[in-house]
């Protein structure tokens, strides 16, 4: 079987990373964050959650490959978010997304969330953004089986990849999400990871040692600190602080190029997916 790094032309062997910063639009710090990881030579990609306020800030300020992180919950209990659209499934007693993916699971509207992913993908768009893929928000759109087909059906609407668990986190989820993504003609990085949760630089060292052929997608979560993260995150600040250290730290681009990887986006993903779908 050709693997996905020949399709995109590259020797069977070839390690092709794609550094994703998810959150795009978040705050003003994640903008900052975001783009100076993309200017430090790191960062490949980022993805962006359209109802957040500073959406568009983010859309002005990357200028890397930019995906939709289709958003449908809202976690800060201090920093609240609506969706697009409105709908009284998408929404708490106070008139926010609601703060967990449970409770989107719960309400279990299809139909509204299918409405509200297509807003958010067309917003990005009629904001000029050439969207290079889809991903979701703290994983609605990928853990629960109704809400993944529907996640793959968004993604065979718009022909765009999507972000895709490795096949060993597959085997949790109970069903086959690689098999179901790949009949529909999608394309997906072969490997997912990512440094949250770890301490950032040895979690990127060690995704670096283990990296395997093919196309591994690294996801961080990078935020410039100050007062503006600290209020609406009082939970995981320093997950995001180290990871915009992590991203422009001058060591960390001699540290890919030691690990023998070649930096991409999703675009290649997208483009060849659009050639042979």
């Amino acid at each position: 079987m050709v693997s996905l790094a020949e399709r995109l032309g590259y020797g069977p062997d070839a390690k092709l990373l794609i550094v994703n910063c998810d959150d795009l639009g978040s705050s003003a710090a994640a903008n900052r964050a975001t783009a100076a990881a993309h200017a430090a030579g790191v960062a490949t990609s980022a993805t962006l959650m359209v109802p957040c306020p500073w959406a568009l800030d983010g859309v002005r300020s990357f200028k890397g490959g930019i995906g939709v992180h289709l958003t449908l919950t809202c976690e800060y209990p201090g920093y609240r978010w609506r969706s697009l659209t409105g709908a009284a499934a998408l929404q708490d007693d106070e008139g926010y997304m609601p703060a967990t993916a449970a409770a989107v699971w719960a309400a279990a509207d299809l139909d509204a969330v299918r409405a509200e992913c297509r807003a958010q993908v067309d917003q990005a768009l009629a904001w000029g953004v050439d969207v290079t893929h889809l991903d979701a928000h703290m994983g609605t759109m990928q853990i629960d089986r109704r809400y993944f087909e529907l996640f793959v059906e968004m993604a065979g609407e718009y022909d765009l990849p999507l972000r895709m668990f490795g096949s060993r986190a597959e085997a949790e989820l109970g069903f086959a999400a690689r098999t179901l993504a790949a009949e529909r003609g999608l394309v997906f990085p072969d490997h997912l990871t990512t440094t949250w949760g770890r301490p950032a630089k040895a979690a990127f060292a060690d995704i670096l040692t283990r990296l395997r052929p093919g196309v591994t997608e690294v996801y961080v979560h990078p935020v410039e600190d100050g007062p503006e993260l600290r209020a609406y995150d009082p939970d995981h600040p320093q997950i995001r602080v180290d990871d915009h250290e992590l991203m422009t730290d001058p060591e960390t681009p001699a540290m890919i190029a030691a690990a023998g990887a070649t930096l991409i986006s999703f675009a290649p993903l997208r483009d060849l997916q659009r050639r042979t779908g």
